[in-house]
């Protein structure tokens, strides 16, 4: 039974912790240049160590709260996404896609040394493919960033995230075959999710800047019309069972290629954007079980080093194909660390809609991602920095 006391502490959890978070990430910013995000999943961490009531508890709703935040970072790296520069250097969409193809077998094989099962390591291969938008984008934006390395790793994620999306639903479909033996089943949980999760993004990357046209709105109208748009798709997406994320990033990049202006300024969208990332990193870092990470550290550490290895090898092999040098190329690698926020919330939306070894594999993937949502952030900011695109100024 609840008492009133119990009630009182779970209902001041969330916002005690999330100004906590705030209050500790502008000071460790501002006295050792330490990125926001990884205060965020610092103090989202110590909340699940302490098991703080309320926030550690199931609570309905933060799941969906925390795909909205996820979605907006996605459609704001989508709006990134320049298709017309894929068909002037195909280079960086190879590199991409053969990137994304070498870490999914590279880290297969490295799991198999773990004694683990088949339909586990190919979950932990098509997650490991992906980078974190939300680590990325924040980083970037927090830096001011702008340049060769800052523009190539933002493409190179949206192609892991898409690629990372369909290994995984392939993954679902083969799943749902083994066990079953129902290949409609498996392929309405496959092919279905990932054809109308880009046709709904598409059609409101579409129609919304459509509508626009219509009125003539200022800058400020228009970022609370396409937040609005993304709030929309990701409860479409939530009732149908599609992909919120995939939808998400088809949506901005159509409304990219469609013209719409959105200045710097509201890159992050604004004051609710910054709270929704303040929520999501310290949300999933409180997801993480903590006896999880300690024993899945040794496997996580090895996957780590396979999963950079991976990334930054390729990118140095085309650095030249591509346009760059060598040292951009290995500091493009190293900036795409970061995966956790994009992998977890991927991996509980397929335990949702049915995945049974999705519980297992975020217990395996507890040390891997506590410590590339930690550190990562960190390794991304450095990269940029060392490749001289920030461009911070003290105010």
């Amino acid at each position: 039974m609840i008492t009133d006391v119990d009630f009182l502490l779970q209902s001041m959890a969330w916002p005690l912790v999330l100004l906590l978070a705030w209050f500790l990430a502008e000071r460790l910013y501002e006295t050792w240049n330490v990125p926001r995000v990884t205060s965020y999943v610092a103090v989202g961490l110590l909340g699940g160590l302490v098991n703080l009531p309320g926030l550690t508890a199931s609570v309905a709703g933060l799941p969906f709260i925390a795909n909205v935040a996820l979605s907006l970072v996605l459609f704001e790296l989508g709006y990134r996404i320049n298709l017309r520069w894929f068909r002037h250097n195909p280079w960086v969409l190879v590199l991409g896609l053969v990137e994304s193809v070498i870490t999914f077998g590279a880290v297969y094989w490295a799991s198999g040394f773990f004694e683990l099962a088949a339909d586990v390591r190919l979950i932990i291969a098509a997650l490991s493919v992906s980078a974190s938008p939300a680590g990325i984008v924040r980083v970037a934006n927090e830096l001011h960033s702008a340049g060769q390395v800052t523009e190539r790793v933002l493409h190179l994620c949206a192609i892991n995230c898409m690629v990372s999306v369909l290994a995984l639903k392939l993954v679902v479909g083969y799943w749902h075959l083994s066990t079953s033996g129902d290949l409609v089943q498996a392929a309405f949980g496959s092919v279905h999710v990932l054809v109308t999760s880009l046709a709904v993004g598409t059609l409101l990357g579409v129609a919304v800047p459509w509508l626009l046209r219509f009125r003539s709105s200022h800058e400020r109208g228009v970022t609370v019309v396409f937040a609005l748009a993304v709030l929309l798709l990701t409860t479409m997406s939530y009732g149908l069972k599609l992909s919120p994320l995939l939808a998400a990033l088809t949506f901005g990049i159509v409304a990219r290629e469609r013209r719409v202006h959105l200045t710097n300024a509201q890159r992050g969208f604004g004051t609710a954007g910054d709270v929704l990332t303040l929520f999501l990193f310290v949300y999933i870092a409180s997801l993480l079980n903590w006896a999880d990470v300690a024993g899945g550290m040794v496997l996580g550490l090895v996957l780590i080093a396979v999963r950079t290895a991976s990334k930054v090898g390729c990118s140095l092999v085309a650095a030249r194909l591509s346009g760059i040098t060598e040292r951009k190329g290995l500091l493009t690698g190293l900036a795409l660390t970061p995966m956790s926020a994009f992998a977890i919330l991927l991996l509980e939306q397929t335990r949702l809609y049915g995945l049974g070894p999705a519980v297992q594999v975020l217990s395996v993937m507890a040390g891997m991602l506590m410590l590339q949502e930690l550190l990562g952030p960190v390794v991304t900011q450095r990269a940029l920095m060392t490749a001289h695109e920030t461009h911070v100024t003290k105010a």
